[in-house]
């Protein structure tokens, strides 16, 4: 199986946010080994960058694009894209959509380019809910919705911790590289 990770990002920032992208590689390592450590799944991992072009209002991109680009691509494929604008629709509080072998969140830049905790904070969890969601799906829950929702409700509003990982891709205590929804309460 492959996941794959697409970067989004508008032609005119081609070359300014090579260190995102750089976040974005290893980021796709951890969670190629937190999926196996924490889901017992293998993926073989890729990641690209998708460079878009400026159209006109009525040729924005949108996620029925992406999701046209997903299925050429092949939706045998789990394509994930990391998106320079929200989904026009989504039942997620973390501005992502997630279909089969589909999803996507919108990637947030940080003010400074080396914050590595905004990224984390930001992206890496908005990620792990909707990858989650997609894990739960296949593993045939029919809640796989309304349980990633209860963790995250819990994770905005109850103080619940994020789970936090180094670049190492083990748990830590310390300056997390890596965070992500918390998967104790999830069984596959």
């Amino acid at each position: 199986m492959l996941l794959h990770f697409i970067f989004v990002i508008k032609e005119k920032d081609l070359g300014k946010r090579n260190k995102e992208f750089e976040y974005i590689k290893q980021m796709s390592k951890f969670y190629q080994h937190w999926i196996k450590n924490n889901f017992s799944i293998d993926y073989d991992i890729q990641c690209d960058e998708m460079i878009t072009k400026p159209n006109s209002l009525l040729q924005r991109l949108d996620t029925y694009q992406l999701v046209k680009d997903h299925r050429e691509r092949g939706e045998d494929i789990y394509h994930f894209y990391l998106t320079h604008f929200r989904p026009l629709w989504t039942d997620c509080t973390c501005e992502g959509y997630h279909a089969e072998n589909f999803g996507m969140t919108l990637w947030e830049t940080p003010k400074n380019e080396d914050d590595i905790l905004f990224l984390a904070e930001k992206n890496c969890t908005t990620v792990s809910h909707e990858i989650v969601h997609e894990l739960l799906r296949k593993s045939g829950n029919k809640k796989y919705i309304e349980l990633v929702h209860d963790v995250w409700t819990k994770h905005l509003f109850d103080n619940l911790p994020f789970e936090q990982y180094g670049e190492n891709f083990e748990k830590t205590t310390s300056k997390p590289y890596f965070l992500t929804i918390d998967t104790s309460s999830f069984q596959l």
